[in-house]
């Protein structure tokens, strides 16, 4: 068995854990980076994926990745996840302030951000604004895969745009 001198190394080696589907192991070795080191930030939002997309315990995965923030507000990583499972569980207020977080921080997937807005906006029924947000995602997009995908979000908002304007019929007599 090797040994594990960094909490990089012991972070590294969980990551390939979990690639290799070893969740509990995974889980073993994040929580042993927390109980080395409280504020390893990489850690907390590594758990916070497990129960999120792993586990479901939507609950648990917001703590840790709310834990990972206050830690870290720098850690870009977080926020794609974070604003994915605060739109999942309609929580407004939440949002709107990760969201205005994630755009001021570095690293960050600004296009997936702007994306995740849009669908928000789009299930709140606000297509105006949940076109913008796939707009500025679009512009943003540089793989070509995401970039479809972007635009196709777009005709579907189109689409329900034009379906909820109101018609109005002149009529002309003589």
């Amino acid at each position: 068995m090797d040994i594990l001198y960094t909490v990089e190394e012991k972070y590294l080696q969980a990551m390939e854990e979990l690639n290799y589907g070893e969740t509990p192991k995974a889980l073993h070795l994040l929580r042993a980076i927390i109980a080395e080191d409280e504020n390893y930030a990489r850690a907390y939002y590594s758990i916070g994926i497990i129960y999120h997309y792993y586990l479901k315990d939507f609950q648990a995965a917001g703590y840790y990745y709310k834990t990972s923030l206050t830690l870290d507000a720098h850690f870009p990583d977080v926020y794609e996840d974070y604003l994915k499972l605060l739109v999942n569980l309609q929580l407004h207020k939440t949002i709107s302030q990760v969201a205005e977080a994630a755009v001021k921080t570095a690293g960050v997937n600004l296009s997936a951000i702007y994306e995740t807005l849009g669908l928000y906006e789009e299930q709140r029924q606000d297509f105006v604004l949940a076109k913008q947000h796939y707009e500025k995602a679009a512009l943003i997009a540089v793989v070509d895969k995401h970039h479809s995908i972007l635009q196709d979000h777009l005709r579907r908002v189109g689409t329900k745009i034009r379906a909820k304007q109101k018609m109005v019929y002149a009529y002309e007599g003589s």
